[in-house]
């Protein structure tokens, strides 16, 4: 019997936000859940994969994600799909238009803010999606109501006949709450109903929607009033009260304990008439939301008076003492600054790098050497550290799959007084599959001069090592098939000749190969091909050593970025030339190792050797 589903209804576990919505997919009945990973959403359909009777699938993409729930809603199933917040942007051509014509089957789609860009390239606030797709919106605060609230969206899915967004945030998502579980439900087959007025989206058939869709507006205001989700918190102090939602209401609560609280579960469409209600037994009116003044504007509109973003900042996450400061403030109080913790430490800096050996080290070594020539756009991966010390080797990241199409328009704006300039674009496998096939092609359609790198590691690094079509296994870990990059690439009309996969430890013939690939006038793919360091596809190669009294300090190896080269000490000497030169002389901590060989082959004194030789056929050149 599985171990998850072994808590009787009734039993209470502990929990994140992540965990507990999948809890309540596999509780609802679900036939199929559908994401794509992102942080902080990653959890939940990794935890759903470990449910029975409930078919977990990474797809390639948010828009592909939801298509496929989309498609188990109309054949009357239940369906969830799950993404973080600039996912969402990659779905909405999907979520708007089936936003009109509604669902059959429950279908809800989580989506994951990060409030605080923990792990983004953004602070988007996705609760104007419900607002611009006329699709509610319920927000939960912990784990417990991550949990209530997706069962809650199930059946609010089914009785309104829509799709229901549920929005997360970092804090939601990964904090655990202690959380009361049930049993799965069985909800009765609904079949596929075939009517094609409903479900073609042509202009005339959308036309025809269109009132349908104002009186189901009407209807979920009327539900939004009433809804068990919102419910007040009592206060003594009558001089403010706050709406608040998500997290921020457990903050507000805990600054302000004496403040009356309306604490909001659905945050689209604004109950305005109950808070216009509760605002008339307070003072004043503040509304407690994070990043966008989505509420505020709504209620002032209304002609609710209210405070809000003038009082409390508008980015980053509201904490308890960012409340108490704000609202002492407001009431007059003179609030020093957070007093200095004093000055910062004398350490070495740790910012963020790439692991021992990863493969992507020497793409971005050999990039860096030829960083003068060359411009580099960038894309949404581990890799995106090339950006970061020593390499610098970036000019430019966006979005998932915008290195290619950017670095198309790159290239074509050089113009001719520049025409020698290379342009490069770096891409993941994940990414590329997600995105970059069709800058790929666009490359190639307008015969665009980029080199684009694949760094194929064989995983999606950055959230956590999941699956994709190019790793040929499903979330299940069961074999799937695999994509073959070389005749992808190949296929979109990239010349044979113009195709290379290469070994990125062998790091000469890399840095030979791009030094190759950009001088040549025309698309051309580079594809590098060993899997990420951290997953069990890749097979460590015995640790290598430095022979202290062969070390020049030269530092080339330092140059690498690999984290398990340390610097052990530093001296100035001069040049006969007299010019000051610093030396840094290094060790590596073979505990760390992965006997990648990229440092051996930048090491001219050859001074880097395999801590056991006869285990390290590879190190030819020592």
């Amino acid at each position: 019997m599985n171990a998850l589903t072994e808590i009787a209804a009734g039993g209470r576990v502990l929990l994140s936000g992540n965990e507990a919505v999948a809890r309540a997919v596999w509780e609802a009945g679900a036939a199929l859940a559908t994401a794509y990973p992102g942080t902080p959403s990653t959890e939940i359909l990794e935890t759903l994969a470990r449910y029975p009777d409930v078919d977990a699938q990474w797809s390639v993409n948010e828009k592909v994600s939801l298509e496929v729930a989309i498609g188990a809603s109309l054949a009357g199933a239940r369906a969830f799909c799950a993404m973080k917040h600039v996912g969402m942007n990659v779905a909405a051509d999907a979520l708007m238009s089936q936003a009109l014509a509604g669902c059959h089957g429950g279908l809800v789609l989580a989506v994951a803010d990060d409030v605080g860009l923990s792990s983004s390239q953004n602070e988007q606030d996705s609760r104007y999606w419900g607002r611009f797709a006329h699709l509610p919106m319920l927000e939960p605060a912990d784990a417990q109501e991550a949990h209530a609230f997706t069962l809650a969206a199930f059946a609010l899915s089914e009785e309104v006949g829509c799709p229901v967004i549920l929005r997360l945030t970092t804090r939601v998502c990964h904090v655990k709450t202690v959380v009361a579980v049930g049993e799965r439900l069985a909800p009765p087959p609904r079949g596929f109903i075939r009517d094609p007025r409903r479900w073609v989206m042509l202009p005339v058939n959308a036309k025809a929607m269109l009132p349908k869709q104002d009186a189901r507006d009407a209807t979920l205001r009327a539900l939004a009033e009433d809804s068990p989700l919102t419910t007040e918190l009592e206060g003594s102090d009558r001089s403010l009260g706050l709406v608040a939602s998500g997290p921020a209401a457990l903050s507000a609560r805990e600054a302000l304990p004496e403040a009356p609280i309306l604490k909001l579960g659905q945050t689209w469409p604004v109950p305005v008439d109950r808070i216009r209600a509760f605002g008339e037994t307070v003072d004043r009116l503040l509304v407690v939301e994070e990043t966008e003044p989505l509420v505020e504007e709504t209620l002032k509109a209304a002609g609710v008076a209210v405070l809000g973003k003038d009082v409390l900042p508008r980015h980053g996450e509201l904490s308890v003492r960012v409340l108490r400061d704000s609202v002492a403030r407001l009431r007059g109080a003179v609030v020093a600054d957070a007093a200095p913790a004093g000055p910062d430490p004398d350490v070495f800096p740790r910012p963020p790098t790439m692991c021992p050996g990863c493969p992507h080290l020497s793409p971005f070594y050999c990039l860096s050497k030829l960083r003068r020539g060359v411009l580099i756009a960038g894309d949404i991966g581990c890799y995106t550290l090339g950006a970061g010390h020593p390499w610098q080797a970036m000019d430019t990241c966006t979005c998932m799959g915008a290195s290619v199409t950017m670095a198309q328009g790159l290239a074509m704006a050089k113009g001719g007084e520049d025409a020698r300039k290379a342009v490069v674009a770096v891409i993941g496998d994940s990414t590329f599959l997600h995105m970059g096939m069709q800058g790929l092609l666009n490359l190639v359609y307008n015969r665009a001069n980029v080199t684009v790198m694949i760094l194929d590691n064989r995983t999606v690094a950055m959230t956590g090592g999941q699956e994709h079509p190019g790793t040929g296994f499903d979330i299940h870990g069961q074999e799937a098939p695999r994509v073959d990059f070389v005749a992808l690439v190949q296929a979109m009309g990239v010349k044979p000749e113009r195709v290379h996969a290469v070994d990125p430890y062998e790091l000469p013939a890399l840095f030979r190969l791009i030094r190759q690939e950009t001088q040549v006038p025309e698309v051309s793919v580079i594809i590098t091909n060993q899997p990420c360091v951290l997953t069990d596809r890749h097979t460590p190669r015995p640790a290598l050593t430095v022979v202290e009294d062969e070390c020049t300090g030269c530092g080339s190896c330092i140059n690498t970025g690999c984290p398990a080269i340390q610097v052990t000490r530093r001296e100035t000497t001069t040049t006969k030339s007299g010019h000051s030169k610093e030396l840094a002389f290094v060790r590596i901590d073979s505990a760390f190792c992965t006997g990648c060989n990229a440092c051996v082959e930048t090491c001219a004194p050859n001074a880097i050797v395999p801590l056991n030789p006869a285990a390290h056929p590879r190190l030819e050149k020592v």
